[in-house]
């Protein structure tokens, strides 16, 4: 194997990932805590699509969960979970990403579906 460009770490990242999940969230942080593995997921700036045809802008997160997922290594994998708010500049109101909705679409693995059934 003949490399000439270097590897994309957040791809090899995914591998250890539920599939899906780094189509919503970004990884901002990976860290060796001894005996656990954390990874600081930040949700994406993309509005979902059943909220795109009001005026949002991003306000922010909500205050960051930790959800356990399947060994690696014999080390527990965490992840620390940041979800974004958007804020409608009309009205005031504040939105986030509908996770039911997300898990009910076609392209989700039962995998990403039960990593979402975590977040509240």
């Amino acid at each position: 194997m003949n490399r000439t460009q270097p590897i994309d770490y957040k791809s090899v990242l995914s591998l250890f990932l539920p599939a899906g999940l780094l189509d919503y969230f970004d990884i901002t942080e990976a860290s060796n805590m001894g005996d656990y593995f954390m990874l600081v997921l930040v949700e994406k700036d993309i509005v979902p699509e059943n909220l795109q045809g009001l005026p949002l802008i991003s306000n922010g997160f909500h205050k960051p969960i930790t959800v356990t997922d399947f060994p690696v290594r014999d080390h527990t994998m965490y992840f620390r979970i940041k979800r974004r708010r958007w804020l409608d500049k009309s009205t005031g109101k504040s939105y986030s990403r509908d996770w039911n909705l997300v898990a009910s679409g076609t392209r989700i693995t039962a995998e990403f579906g039960a990593f979402l059934k975590e977040l509240p």
